[in-house]
């Protein structure tokens, strides 16, 4: 790492409506004090009302966008979020092969919407090819049973999925407990480790972009040269604010609010 500030790449889709994907990864980093970089996988029409269209790029263009930021620029921390296809999951598998710098793989499947983002035959690729290579897992459980079979319904099934999934080639896994009921506690799976992190609930329907977010907070601190378990809980407390400072806007669902812990939040 340099003097300058950390560098952190994103490879994802963008969303158009500026909540979740490239766009909340990148102002995570902004946030954080880090250096975002970005590999655009797919374009969405996305908005706070659902996804309305979903378009890969190129393997070339994704290829091009690779080379030219580690060639030239370098990288600190990777964070992978919507992947899409198959063949867009092997060509970011065999890029990240190149690298020795952390990796957070956040297996996207389906949006806030419940728009699917990830096609069937693409799973498969995503638990063979991308699992493995990441220091930090970061599923949802639906992606949980998307990638274990396994539901979780309480702690310890998430310990057990989190223990299954590391079994699978995962260094860390974050089991994210949002989907259940209660208290917000994710559990964190590592080499002889198993942590629960706990955070207040807010009554906020305006979530949009927690999953893209929690995993871009933890590349940034990863970057800024945390262990896994410090990254993992300074990015357990950015998620929770920006949760709490969730905004609407329009009619549907609104993002959460990156810029919560700016020293000019709320003034103009």
């Amino acid at each position: 790492m340099t003097d300058a500030l950390p560098r952190i790449l994103t490879i994802a889709g963008s969303d158009s409506g500026g909540g979740a994907g490239i766009q909340a990864d990148l102002k995570t980093m902004l946030a954080l004090r880090t250096h975002g970089m970005s590999v655009i996988t797919a374009i969405t029409a996305q908005n706070s009302m659902g996804v309305q269209g979903v378009w890969p790029l190129p393997i070339d263009a994704v290829r091009a966008q690779f080379r030219s930021v580690i060639d030239d620029i370098g990288v600190d921390a990777i964070k992978t979020g919507m992947l899409g296809t198959p063949e867009l999951v092997a060509t970011v598998a065999e890029l990240l092969g190149e690298v020795t710098v952390p990796v957070v793989v956040d297996p996207v499947g389906v949006s806030k919407h419940g728009d699917s983002l990830l096609a069937a035959e693409a799973i498969t690729a995503l638990r063979q090819r991308l699992v493995p290579l990441a220091t930090v897992l970061t599923p949802n459980l639906p992606e949980v049973e998307m990638l274990t079979g396994l539901l979780p319904t309480d702690l310890r099934g998430m310990r057990q999925a989190g223990e299954q999934l590391r079994d699978q080639g995962a260094q860390w896994v974050l089991v994210k407990g949002g989907h259940l009921a209660g208290e917000a506690i994710d559990v964190l799976v590592g080499p002889n480790h198993v942590e629960e992190l706990r955070a207040p609930r807010f009554d906020n329907r305006h979530t949009h972009g927690t999953g893209c977010t929690t995993a871009s907070a933890i590349a940034a601190q990863l970057g800024h040269g945390l262990t896994v378990p410090d990254a993992v809980r300074a990015a357990k407390d950015y998620i929770t604010g920006a949760i709490e400072h969730g905004f609407a806007l329009g009619g549907g669902i609104g993002p959460v609010d990156h810029g919560w812990k700016l020293p000019a939040h709320g003034r103009i």
